[in-house]
């Protein structure tokens, strides 16, 4: 992730200072020349500035006997919640059409598909209902990371998440379930579910991944129908998710209007298991897909700790490539 600059860090201070009108003649000097240059700074100062004049508004109604220590230590909370929720982003063009990534100080909070027309004139900010400031240098060395994804050369993007965009706890724990599926793993709605313990809620699993503000990054694309089907993704763009998997190397055909993960190519685990199988392995054509995570590979299978089947050999009887 790209770091704020020592310059920017060095000078918060005054920043802080100069919106309450306590920095020195010299510090004053200083801020005035660094954010004559730093759009970022400028922007920090401006919100210090709004958030102090709130504070003062307070003050000067206060009644006589109030101490001016509280009003300085309100001002000092307000600044740290408003730096809480401010959430730099960059939009990046990358293979999938342009992308957004949002970044806090808790992580990262934004990953987004987005339309020609939101990449100006501040719309995206608008829509994000955040203090959303556009900063694309703190964002470009996730989104190389991503590109890197994109082109196959990461299997991981080892990120801190930012999960306050959530709408409730059970979208977290879904979100959370989901984001530890494997790289070039593919399980269904019903599995997450019966992971998260609440197997009759798949369709409310189906309703959180649809709202997930972090794809990608927490793989919903790995997440698929009970009958293989890819679903819905990003609105109706199942082409990015049958793009996402084929990266992942997860083979899909295409169907009547729609793709599907064909059941008798992949390597299948029991969710509690530790042994991946053949497809023909005991009857698990037979059984709802909700009862594993299924593999596009051995190589992925073994990556994450899976031994071949002792029974179907998957090691001696692979699948052909």
């Amino acid at each position: 992730m790209t770091t704020v600059s020592r310059e920017c860090r060095e000078i918060e201070p005054d920043l802080i200072a100069v919106a309450t009108a306590e920095a020195p003649a010299a510090a004053a000097r200083r801020v005035e020349r660094h954010v004559e240059s730093c759009a970022s700074c400028r922007s920090e100062l401006a919100r210090y500035q709004t958030v102090d004049g709130l504070v003062t508004a307070y003050r000067d109604t206060r009644a006589p006997e109030a101490d001016p220590t509280l009003a300085r230590a309100q001002l000092e909370s307000r600044l740290a919640d408003l730096r809480s929720r401010v959430m730099r982003y960059g939009v990046f063009d990358s293979p999938l059409g342009p992308i957004a990534i949002g970044v806090s100080e808790h992580g990262v909070s934004m990953v987004e598909y987005v339309r020609q027309a939101e990449r100006t004139g501040g719309r995206l900010a608008r829509r994000t209902g955040e203090e959303a400031v556009e900063d694309p240098r703190r964002t470009e060395g996730l989104y190389r990371e991503l590109a890197d994804y994109l082109d196959g050369r990461r299997t991981r993007l080892d990120w801190p998440l930012d999960l306050r965009r959530t709408r409730s706890d059970f979208q977290r724990r879904v979100l959370e379930a989901t984001a530890h599926l494997p790289y070039g793993a593919v399980t269904s709605y019903a599995g997450i579910a019966r992971q998260i313990g609440a197997p009759r809620a798949t369709r409310a699993v189906a309703q959180a991944l649809r709202h997930n503000p972090l794809p990608i990054v927490v793989p919903c694309h790995r997440v698929i129908g009970s009958r293989g089907d890819l679903t819905g993704y990003a609105g109706t763009r199942i082409g990015l998710k049958r793009d996402l998997l084929a990266v992942e190397g997860v083979h899909t055909v295409a169907g009547r209007g729609d793709y599907h993960v064909d059941r008798r190519a992949v390597y299948y685990k029991y969710l509690d298991g530790g042994e991946y199988c053949l497809p023909t392995c005991g009857g698990i054509l037979e059984k709802p897909l909700g009862e594993f995570t299924v593999f596009g590979s051995r190589a992925r299978a073994e990556a994450v700790g899976l031994q071949p089947c002792s029974d179907c050999r998957p090691d001696l009887h692979p699948l052909p490539a």
